[in-house]
């Protein structure tokens, strides 16, 4: 006997050398195609022709090709539904329902026109036909995920109106196969509507409450993303028992999750990731396994039928994407990205053509011929081939555009935050916290600090610091940001932070509420009170009861003439951005004249944030908010140092208001920056009505001089 077994037998069945081959695939195809500018999905799927059996038959399409292929489609409608922008959809959900009916329309009347006068088809084979013309499949969306535009405007249309198309392409399908059933009576439809219903409402009810539970229950990142994914299956297995498709409960499910998945945190870079690596290239990878390039040179019929099949549905979606475009005034980029999202024909297309050449007519004709069958896989390669190529194009040239706006729309200045670690149990709502307020652009900007005792120089204490600062830099690289830690030994905390905050640069600082341990002790704590002494830099001290991903809304109380300070502009941004990250409202409550600030500010940096304005006059009218703040809100105190602009003497009672009616709430008190960065210019409105462009520095001294005068 021989040591090795050196025969080779095609094809291979041996998993270990299964998943060896298909990793290589998705690791060496973006490699090379890259120097090609190809776009990746293109290498997938023609990896998958050259090794199926319709290529060299160096692989098989078993069973653990239908079931990743299935996980990746699955994942890809599952994607497009968390990452869109809800405000967005919510603004243009009848615009999505307009593209629906269009792009399920016109390609419709071209396949039962193309079916009864090209090919000579019956009635419902042509309206069969025309089902599968109609429907798309986003094979082309990781490309518009890697570009950073799933929250583009025609990315959200276009999504909503695959929710639409596909659901009416399956209906076809439904109403057809019943019909040959003997299924369709007077309740066919009344009953098949009921289902649907029933099954959405359970979707949209139950599965974030459920969600929103679970994960105020358990933090555990592997826990949450096994959670997400069996949530995910749950959708489309439900669709699926109602005679749908599961990839519509999919979509359900990523639309319902989006707001308890914010798009910088570690559980969505986790999603991605898997998604991304695995599950998708598994499907592509499938999908080329079952096109016969061979068809291309059969002739005869089998050529025009697929020709026909091929070529009509992707005009028929070009005519939708332009008439939408016209319709909504969009620009050429957008009509591309639009085309190329709604050209590409799998999931749904492949699920009519197997169901209808399943079908056998009373005339022992099957319903889809093999010519049909046959030709749906040329439509498949080529259709995914224009998708992907249209897609990468425009959305290359889109990014481009958007990096060239946002360089000129850069400040001289950056956010660096700052947050002390001390207590291993508030580590990651602070960690988690900073991710959602720091500019998403950045991949950096976060410090993590340790501060030891100079007295207190014990090992354990080092490694428990250690350990401490480690789980912060676990907790931002999971949402794929870089931690800088920082540990040092000081006369004691505010010292140490105070000395990292001028060695680094910081612009915020995000620490823990201080526990109170005796009487005595201040409900700020020694640290706090040191801190907000001895720097001007914004100070937020934070207390979450709940996972920031899970707070359903943000109330944040202003004081008068909170507009005057420095750092309005920047804990504005902070808390829209938080708003926006999270999905929450954002409820403002102060005085008139700081809410027309508030408004002209959010209305130009934050068209799309959903939020509301309610009048405090007085700052001693604060307890009026306990009737606004529910245990699932975060409420926002926007406080002030002794001497600045908005100071009031009634924040003397700030902490044993809180104390006495705010305790069971999450809170964030935050204290803005009194000076700024002294070489920053901003422009603003003076309190007599015309504008001044001043630096911070000189701002601060305009104001003094302008309350001095009055």
């Amino acid at each position: 006997m021989h040591l090795f077994d050196y025969s080779l037998r095609l094809p291979i069945t041996d998993p270990t050398w299964i998943f060896f081959l298909v990793l290589t695939i998705i690791l060496f195809a973006p490699i090379l195609l890259d120097r090609l500018r190809i776009p990746h999905i293109i290498g997938m799927i023609l990896a998958g022709v050259a090794i199926g059996k319709f290529g060299f038959n160096i692989l098989e399409r078993d069973s653990s090709f239908e079931l990743f292929g299935k996980v990746g489609l699955y994942y890809i409608m599952f994607l497009a539904g968390l990452e869109m922008d809800m405000l967005d959809f919510k603004k243009n959900r009848n615009k999505a329902v307009v593209f629906g009916v269009i792009t399920f329309i016109i390609p419709v009347l071209l396949g039962v026109w193309s079916g009864t006068a090209l090919l000579g088809y019956g009635v419902l084979t042509s309206v069969l036909l025309a089902s599968m013309f109609a429907s798309h499949t986003l094979v082309s969306y990781p490309i518009i995920s890697r570009y950073g535009l799933s929250r583009l405007k025609s990315v959200n249309i276009t999504i909503g109106g695959t929710a639409v198309t596909v659901t009416l392409a399956l209906l076809t399908l439904t109403m057809v196969t019943g019909m040959f059933k003997n299924e369709i009576n007077q309740y066919f439809w009344i009953l098949q509507l009921t289902k649907m219903a029933l099954t959405c409402f359970v979707i949209i009810f139950f599965f974030p409450r459920i969600g929103r539970w679970f994960f105020r229950r358990y933090e555990d990142g592997v826990m949450q993303f096994v959670f997400i994914l069996a949530m995910v299956f749950l959708g489309g297995g439900i669709l699926e028992l109602v005679g749908l498709e599961g990839i519509l409960g999919a979509f359900l499910v990523g639309l319902v999750f989006n707001r308890l998945v914010p798009h910088v945190s570690p559980l969505m870079n986790h999603v991605e990731f898997v998604g991304n690596a695995l599950f998708i290239p598994y499907f592509l990878i499938g999908v080329g396994m079952l096109i016969d390039v061979k068809t291309l040179f059969s002739g005869g019929e089998a050529l025009k039928v697929a020709l026909i099949i091929t070529f009509l549905p992707l005009c028929g979606k070009w005519l939708a994407s332009f008439i939408t475009q016209k319709m909504f005034k969009m620009n050429f980029h957008e009509r591309r990205i639009i085309f190329g999202l709604s050209s590409a024909k799998v999931a749904a297309s492949l699920a009519v053509v197997l169901i209808g050449h399943e079908i056998v007519m009373p005339n022992g004709e099957r319903l889809l011929n093999a010519d049909v069958l046959n030709g749906t896989v040329l439509m498949i390669l080529v259709s995914s081939l224009i998708s992907s190529f249209v897609t990468e194009r425009a959305s290359r040239k889109i990014a481009m555009k958007n990096e060239a706006q946002e360089r000129l729309g850069e400040t001289k200045t950056e956010d660096n935050i700052l947050i002390p670690v001390s207590n291993p149990d508030t580590i990651g709502n602070l960690v988690n916290l900073a991710l959602v307020i720091k500019n998403p652009k950045r991949k950096d900007g976060l410090i993590a600090l340790n501060v030891m005792n100079d007295h207190n120089e014990s090992s354990v204490m080092q490694a428990q610091g250690k350990k401490y600062l480690e789980k912060s830099a676990m907790i931002a690289a999971a949402a794929d940001v870089t931690m800088h830690t920082v540990s040092r030994y000081d006369l004691n905390i505010a010292s140490g932070i105070i000395h990292t905050i001028k060695e680094y640069n910081v612009s915020d600082v995000v620490i823990g509420l201080h526990r109170k341990i005796n009487l005595v002790d201040s409900f700020f704590g020694v640290t706090a009170e040191n801190l907000l002494k001895n720097t001007h830099r914004q100070i937020m001290i934070v207390k979450c009861l709940m996972p920031v991903n899970t707070l359903r809304r943000i109330v944040v109380a202003v004081p008068p003439k909170a507009e005057f300070e420095a750092g309005f502009t920047r804990w504005v941004n902070h808390v829209c951005r938080m708003g926006n990250q999270l999905g929450c409202k954002v409820h403002f409550f102060a005085h008139p004249q700081t809410l027309d600030r508030l408004d002209v500010l959010i209305n130009k940096t934050f068209k799309e944030l959903r939020y509301e304005f309610s009048e405090l006059a007085d700052w001693d009218d604060l307890l009026l908010l306990t009737g606004q703040v529910n245990f699932d809100h975060l409420l926002v105190i926007v406080s002030a140092r002794k001497g600045s602009i908005s100071y009031h003497p009634s924040f003397e009672a700030l902490p044993s208001q809180l104390s006495k009616y705010f305790n069971n709430n999450s809170l964030m008190i935050l204290y803005p920056d009194q000076y700024g960065d002294p070489e920053e210019t901003i422009t603003f409105s003076a309190p007599h009505g015309s504008s001044e462009s001043l630096t911070y520095d000189k701002m601060g001294q305009w104001f003094n001089n302008w309350f001095k005068k009055n």
